[in-house]
């Protein structure tokens, strides 16, 4: 009995000392998930999806390198409460000299809930927001181009952040990436294949 007691209370320790962490839970558990669901909001509904593409489909030509080139459209669910900002990251994890990215945007408004097809190549996003570099050395989106072969996976990453980053333009996936850290309180992602 007296060691059902000191595990109890090892238990009770670890709860009221522990940090929640990217997803939600950590130490402090499912009362995370639970408190923010209560508060309205929820890391584990968050939800991101593209009218372009199934989850593990094929995307569109007109979203690659034989295409046009554009931006396919992406929404998202509400995130969870204390969301300040998003930022987007789509990279593809198949490309033979390593993880190629493809698209990095931060800073998008706490109230946006999607992003058009076709997001100019700009820096500045309409509406709210900023866009970084690809590893095309370009702004903006720069869409699937693999080399002849089996299919390749394109991860669209988006994450709510609990402020903003405030990077300059231009940003590359590795410099949102340490900026973000600590700051997620959620992330939702979409995959999607292209095959040359």
């Amino acid at each position: 009995m007296k060691w059902m007691k000191v595990f109890a209370g090892i238990i009770l320790l670890l709860a009221a000392t522990g940090a929640p962490n990217e997803a939600g839970f950590g130490l402090l558990g499912w009362g995370t998930a639970w408190s923010q669901q209560r508060q309205g909001g929820s890391a584990m509904s968050f939800k991101l999806n593209s009218s372009a593409f199934q989850p593990g489909g094929d995307v569109p030509r007109k979203h690659t390198c034989e295409g046009p080139d554009v931006s396919p459209a992406l929404s998202w669910t509400d995130p969870p409460t204390g969301t300040q900002s998003f930022a987007l990251i789509a990279d593809d994890p198949d490309a033979p000299v390593g993880t190629w990215v493809h698209w990095v945007a931060y800073d998008i408004p706490a109230s946006a809930r999607q992003l058009p097809e076709g997001v100019p190549k700009t820096e500045a996003i309409s509406g709210g927001g900023v866009q970084g570099q690809n590893d095309f050395r370009r702004t903006g989106y720069g869409g699937p181009c693999p080399p002849p072969g089996k299919p390749h996976r394109y991860y669209f990453k988006l994450y709510a952040l609990d402020s903003k980053l405030n990077l300059k333009p231009g940003a590359t996936k590795k410099a949102v990436e340490q900026a973000i850290e600590g700051h997620i309180l959620a992330q939702a992602e979409v995959m999607g294949r292209f095959q040359r």
